[in-house]
C-alpha cells in the first residue's frame, strides 16, 4: 500500500487518520484556501490499486465532496491506474506516479507511467473483456487528457478533473 503523505501545510497525523468519507457528506465542500497536492510512486502492479483507491478516496474526503463526486474520482483513477499497469509499464520494477491536486474549485488527478504510447479511445465490443476504461473515465469526470512527462522523464501523464459541486 502506498504511504500516504499529507497535504501541504498539514501534519503527518492528520494525514494519516483522516477518516474516509462517509455516506453522510456534508453538501458543502471544506473551503481550500491554497492549493493542494498529493504525489504518491508506486510499483506498476495491479495488487497496488486498492491502495491507490483508498489512498484518493482518504485525500479527497478531506474536501467533503458528494457520494457521487468521490465515487467517481476514485473509480476514474482506478482506470486510468490500471491503464498505466497493463499499457504502460512493461518493465519489471517499473513505477507509476498517481497525483492529486486540490483548489477551491477543482479536483485534478494524474497518473503517469513510463511508455511514451499514448493511450488510444477505441470501441469495446459486448464481448470484449478490456476496452472501456477511457470511456468510463469520460463518462464520470467533467474533463481528460494526455499530457507530456515531467522535464527529464520519460512516458507520458493521463490525467481527469471534476469541478468541486458547490463551490463558490
Amino acid at each position: 500500500m502506498p504511504t500516504v503523505r499529507p497535504w501541504a501545510g498539514e501534519s503527518a497525523q492528520a494525514a494519516q487518520t483522516a477518516p474516509v468519507a462517509s455516506a453522510v457528506a456534508p453538501a458543502a465542500p471544506l473551503p481550500v484556501s491554497a492549493g493542494r497536492v498529493l504525489r504518491v510512486v508506486v510499483p506498476a502492479q495491479p495488487s497496488r490499486a486498492s491502495g491507490v483507491r483508498r489512498m484518493v478516496a482518504e485525500q479527497l474526503s478531506y474536501l467533503r465532496l458528494p457520494d457521487e463526486q468521490l465515487d467517481n474520482a476514485v473509480l476514474a483513477t482506478d482506470e486510468l491506474f490500471a491503464n498505466a499497469v497493463r499499457h504502460g509499464s512493461p518493465e519489471a520494477g517499473d513505477m507509476v506516479t498517481v497525483s492529486v491536486e486540490c483548489t477551491d474549485h477543482e479536483v485534478r488527478v494524474t497518473v503517469a507511467d513510463h511508455s511514451p504510447d499514448l493511450p488510444r479511445h477505441r470501441t469495446a465490443d459486448d464481448a470484449d473483456e478490456s476496452g472501456r476504461g477511457l470511456a468510463i473515465v469520460a463518462a464520470l469526470v467533467d474533463d481528460w487528457g494526455i499530457a507530456p512527462p515531467d522535464p527529464g522523464e520519460t512516458g507520458k501523464r493521463v490525467w481527469f478533473s471534476l469541478e468541486i459541486q458547490g463551490a463558490s
